[in-house]
């Protein structure tokens, strides 16, 4: 995936993730193992729709600490070699949705605190900002479990990496193709349009 065609370090691809998290056991005893995974969509040139996937995984942790991760992890690979890219990203944490739309701004003005409490996650948080000031980032909440083809995907990497304590090392060739195949031979999405979005 090569969203180029760069000017002074920024560029006009437009990249789409729908990512998602999960953590096996979260809240109860340690160790919760916790995964994160995302599906990494760009138009090329030629106007084909190129997909990569990507999943990170931690060997006790949270659902919240995962959500931050995925997104850490997506901003990251897409900002190698210093590309500034436009991203749109969907997840179904409102925990992280919300936070980049509202808390982190009034975090940020109090020298990150908040008014009440500590804020958790504290440093994942401020790695995040600061990998998201490297692009130009919309966040976009969907509501999960809800029959949203890319956020199941999503989930399907997240959870397969937490089981597996599985990581891709970067952005690898994507399952997406398989996986819509698998569900459509199941009787789902048959009239989905995987590219209609991107």
């Amino acid at each position: 995936m090569k969203p180029e065609a760069q000017t002074h370090g920024r560029t006009d691809a437009r990249v789409l993730v729908h990512a998602d998290e999960a953590c096996l056991g979260n809240g109860q005893e340690p160790p919760t193992p916790g995964g994160a995974g995302g599906l990494v969509e760009v138009r090329a040139a030629g106007g084909q729709v190129e997909r990569r996937d990507y999943f990170v995984a931690e060997p006790d942790t949270t659902n919240n600490r995962m959500a931050l991760r995925s997104a850490i992890a997506a901003l990251d690979l897409l900002g190698a070699k210093g590309r500034r890219v436009t991203v749109r990203f969907t997840s179904d944490s409102t925990y992280l949705v919300q936070g980049m739309r509202e808390w982190v701004r009034a975090w940020q003005a109090r020298g990150w605190r908040r008014k009440t409490g500590a804020i958790e996650n504290l440093a994942l948080w401020q790695e995040l900002v600061a990998a998201a000031e490297r692009h130009d980032v919309t966040w976009h909440w969907v509501r999960g479990h809800a029959g949203h083809a890319k956020n199941e995907f999503a989930n399907y990497l997240a959870t397969r990496a937490a089981a597996e304590q599985r990581q891709s090392g970067g952005l690898v060739a994507s399952e997406f193709g398989s996986w819509l195949a698998a569900e459509r031979a199941k009787g789902k999405y048959a009239t989905y349009d995987p590219d209609a979005d991107v």
